[in-house]
This record gives structure tokens, C-alpha cells and sequence, in this order.
């Protein structure tokens, strides 16, 4: 979490706590520090209800809705029924867009001289001659 702090920055850090909140600066921490261990024993104890309650075994990475349905409450064989429509629409999808990219790159081949050049003598196999290089329009050119 400060990761990217270096010891200054946490040190004026410090300074500017105990600046804001002076002598009350260590029961300011102590009631954090209390919120945190609230908060996480009522975590646990959620986890412990749930798994009283369902008769399973749960842990507090499978509160996520998606999750807890995909874990707890659907069999391999469900899951696989309700992907089976959607992986075909996914696969035609990924064709189409890996069809537009190739057209994507052939325009791109087809506007640059340069790639066209690379393109033809990458595929010939004979050495192309060598042209001399386009001019480059300048900036005094077009003004």
C-alpha cells in the first residue's frame, strides 16, 4: 500500500497527523485500529453464519455474488449450460474482430509505401533493387 513512499513522504506524512490531530493523535489510531478488527470480525462471523446456514464451507473471497453462485450454488453442468449459448456469440465475435483487424492492417500496408516495400521484398525472394527514399514533405513546403 506504500509501496511508492519514499521515508520523506512519510515522514511529513506523520508530521501533518500529528499537526491535525496533536494530542489526540494515539487514540485516533487506537480507534482505527479498533474499526479494522470490528470490521474484520464481522466479516468472519458473516462467514461462519453462511456456512452454518448452507452447510458448506465459505470463505470471505467467496462473498462476491459472482462467486458464491458460480461455487456454491450452480453444478459443472449448469454453468456449462448457461456458457454454451454465449460461447458461440464470443467466437463469432472474435472472428469478426480478428477479421477487421487483418483488413485494418492490409489498409494500413496499402497507405504506407514503406510497409508495401518491406511487405513485397519480405515475400520475393529475390533482393528487390534498392530506390531511393520518398522526400519527405516540409514544413516550408506546405506553407
Amino acid at each position: 500500500m506504500l509501496d511508492n513512499l519514499n521515508w520523506w513522504e512519510i515522514g511529513v506524512l506523520l508530521l501533518l497527523a500529528l499537526l491535525i490531530f496533536g494530542d489526540r493523535l494515539p487514540n485516533v489510531i487506537t480507534d482505527g485500529l479498533r474499526m479494522v478488527r470490528n470490521l474484520r470480525d464481522m466479516a468472519r462471523n458473516a462467514t461462519g453464519d453462511l456456512s452454518r446456514e448452507l452447510g458448506t464451507d465459505i470463505q470471505l473471497e467467496d462473498l462476491h455474488p459472482k462467486a458464491f453462485i458460480r461455487k456454491h450454488l450452480l453444478s459443472e453442468e449448469d454453468e456449462q449450460a448457461i456458457r454454451k449459448p454465449l460461447q458461440g456469440v464470443y467466437d463469432n465475435l472474435r472472428a469478426d474482430v480478428t477479421g477487421v483487424h487483418e483488413e485494418l492492417k492490409d489498409v494500413a500496408n496499402s497507405v504506407d509505401p514503406r510497409a508495401a516495400v518491406r511487405q513485397r521484398t519480405a515475400t520475393d525472394t529475390a533482393p528487390a533493387p534498392a530506390s531511393a527514399p520518398a522526400p519527405r514533405p516540409s514544413y516550408d513546403d506546405a506553407t
